[in-house]
């Protein structure tokens, strides 16, 4: 396994203050890395570590084979990485298109290989129908489209994204994700990605899950379902009164009753005992929503 991203006993405090405590997670090159937490759980600072925007306190980071932390190594890892941050830094009075040649000149691309890289971005974010548009007068998810092409004008191994698709409609996250995932298939890029939303972390190939600065859980969004959320039987009596008879443990929530389950063939012979009495039901699979708001209800940081 060839590592994109190694971090050991990563540590940022401020004064008093510990934002970050000791964390350490590896992300494997061509992955899809999801790193999640409530605000204030110290995502952004670590980011703003890896991308070199801030200096830690102590531990070691290594990025693309490049140490963090020396200006050899901080100059390098800036040369193969590539961030979309949640506020754009796009100039609104240039059209998308000298905004993105003008961020690729940044990497002191020659004029002929920046035109090239010009035309990777646009056939993977479909830019040419905004390209003389100024960017001040796109719409949220055009705006994105430009916001990720700059990102990845110079073809980084690695790319940031910071909650990248808050506020787009449905049909256009689906876009930006569709594009996002077939650059990494067809790149073997390294996606490492922080998102509110939980069926976009469904899809990584490993997510590390951060509370008050440590790490409180990490794994594949399978392990981690199994060992955090139960799949739930959710059932509809045709008589109450019957079920404080039937030897279940039952929790009520309106007008229907859940119990915990291990599996969902495990509903099957419980429905089967029970259909008599019953006017519907409902198998539903633990969620990573479910995981992650029983990890940040229950799980105590110390």
């Amino acid at each position: 396994m060839k590592l994109a991203i190694q971090v050991d006993n990563l540590r940022k405090q401020y004064g008093e203050h510990q934002a970050v405590k000791g964390i350490s997670f590896a992300v494997e090159q061509g992955s899809l890395f999801a790193f999640l937490g409530t605000n204030g759980a110290g995502k952004s600072t670590t980011i703003e570590i890896l991308c070199t925007l801030l200096e830690a306190s102590s531990g070691e980071v290594t990025i693309n084979n490049h140490s963090l932390g020396t200006s050899k190594g901080n100059h390098a890892i800036r040369q193969s990485i590539g961030i979309v941050f949640q506020q754009s830094i796009l100039d609104p009075q240039l059209t998308v298109m000298e905004n993105i040649l003008l961020r690729g000149r940044f990497y002191h691309l020659a004029k002929k290989q920046l035109m090239k890289n010009y035309e990777f971005v646009c056939a993977y974010l479909h830019i040419d129908d905004i390209a003389h548009k100024k960017y001040g007068q796109l719409s949220g998810g055009q705006k994105r489209r430009a916001d990720i092409a700059r990102a990845i004008i110079h073809k980084p191994q690695i790319l940031f994204l910071d909650e990248p698709t808050t506020g787009l409609d449905p049909q256009t996250r689906q876009f930006v994700w569709d594009a996002i995932e077939r650059l990494r298939k067809e790149t073997n890029m390294t996606i490492f990605l922080t998102t509110h939303y939980m069926e976009e972390a469904a899809v990584a190939d490993n997510i590390v899950i951060l509370k008050e600065g440590k790490i409180v859980a990490q794994g594949s969004p399978n392990d981690l379902k199994e060992q955090y959320a139960s799949d739930q039987l959710i059932l509809s009596f045709k008589d109450e009164a019957v079920i404080t008879s039937l030897g279940y443990a039952l929790e009520k929530q309106g007008d229907v009753y859940k119990m915990n389950i291990a599996s969902t063939l495990a509903a099957v012979p419980i429905i089967n005992e029970l259909a008599s009495h019953l006017t519907s039901f409902e198998v539903m699979k633990g969620s990573l929503d479910r995981v992650f708001i029983q990890i940040n209800e229950e799980m105590k940081v110390h």
